[in-house]
């Protein structure tokens, strides 16, 4: 079993930067997918950010595009979501996820397991 534990969320005002961390532990999977989705009240939880095993392939939400940066350090079994020109769009609670295998999927029912989810409010 693995678990995944999200922190950095917080209130920010437009412009601003956090970054978010997502610590696995558990039973870890070599060739893992970590990836990124977000939940704003009454909306689909939506894909945000995905990055490979080797950290060498990313994929982005257009919306996120530019502003968000994925990475990884499997040393630590920790994943990063560093995001910056925040916007009141932006205000989520934002989720961590591990695919065992497979490519960097953006649809949820692609992932096998999920963090608690932190929460993130940006203000304008």
């Amino acid at each position: 079993q693995v678990q995944l534990v999200e922190s950095g969320g917080g209130l920010v005002q437009a412009g601003g930067s956090l970054r978010l961390s997502c610590a696995a532990s558990g039973r870890t999977f070599s060739g893992s997918v970590m990836g990124w989705f977000r939940q704003a009240p009454g909306k689909e939880r939506e894909f945000v950010a995905a990055i490979s095993w080797i950290a060498v392939y990313t994929r982005y939400a257009d919306s996120v595009k530019g502003r968000f940066t994925i990475s990884r350090d499997n040393a630590k079994n920790t994943a990063y979501l560093q995001m910056n020109s925040l916007k009141p769009d932006d205000t989520a609670v934002y989720y961590c996820a591990l695919r065992q295998l497979g490519s960097l999927a953006t649809m949820r029912n692609d992932y096998d397991y999920w963090g608690q989810g932190t929460q993130v409010t940006v203000s304008s």
